[in-house]
């Protein structure tokens, strides 16, 4: 495969035929093939992941902050989309955050017939416990799919929209893109999931609060996070297609 810096307009390129064919084989560039298989593993981690709340500490000014843990391995799909984006282009990127649909709504069907159908073996104990970490109502689940899909596709679409065609500033477009798509993953997601609902008191659950902290929390580890991790994955790709 050429070097990707050989190409006369390897974005341009990669974006109209992101898969090289020769006859009846089809060749998917390295890079993209690797990130796409970590891509649809972390999507489906994300959602196991998240039924730990993790502390990130007590920081100045902001106090303590906690989050979901599922948010460690959503912001890597954000950092692969974005890479995507880089290295094949938007149209290519978006595919990828399609495709994603299919791991999160078969692990979500697969979760739903082994809580809810398949007995328990009688020696064990723990399926409570089980369904009790991994059970998410039709809810949540369908509140899940809508912000995934919603705050993917907006960091890929603002992440290409602020290279202007220049492909400057990765490191600066991958924090923004990632901090706005997350602020929008966080008031889609609580909207849908909770608006309406009642705490064990019987008052109503205080969104406001909720994604007060989730958003700034957020915003906190894509700043830790996104920066290192998008130049690592883009000139990964890039060696890994050479």
């Amino acid at each position: 495969m050429a070097p990707f810096a050989s190409a006369q307009n390897p974005a341009q390129n990669r974006e109209q035929n992101p898969a090289h064919t020769s006859g009846s084989t089809i060749t998917i560039p390295r890079a993209l093939f690797i990130m796409s298989l970590l891509y649809g593993g972390l999507a489906v981690l994300a959602g196991v992941l998240g039924t730990k709340l993790a502390s990130l500490g007590h920081w100045p000014l902001l106090g303590d902050l906690a989050v979901e843990s599922g948010i460690f391995a959503f912001l890597l799909l954000v950092v692969m989309s974005s890479a995507v984006s880089e290295l094949y282009g938007q149209a290519t990127a978006n595919r990828l955050v399609r495709y994603g649909f299919l791991p999160l709504i078969v692990s979500m069907v697969l979760l739903t017939v082994v809580i809810r159908y398949v007995p328990p073996a009688p020696f064990w104990g723990d399926q409570d416990a089980f369904a009790r970490l991994l059970g998410q109502g039709a809810r949540m689940q369908f509140a899940g799919l809508c912000s995934y899909g919603i705050s993917q596709t907006l960091n890929v679409y603002l992440f290409s929209k602020l290279a202007g065609g220049s492909g400057k500033l990765l490191i600066v477009r991958a924090w923004i893109s990632s901090v706005l798509s997350q602020t929008v993953d966080t008031v889609i997601f609580i909207t849908i999931s909770f608006y309406g609902t009642v705490d064990a008191t019987g008052q109503a659950m205080p969104i406001g609060t909720i994604m007060e902290g989730q958003i700034i929390s957020k915003i906190v580890l894509s700043t830790i996070m996104v920066p290192p991790f998008i130049w690592l994955f883009v000139r990964l790709g890039r060696k890994l297609d050479a």
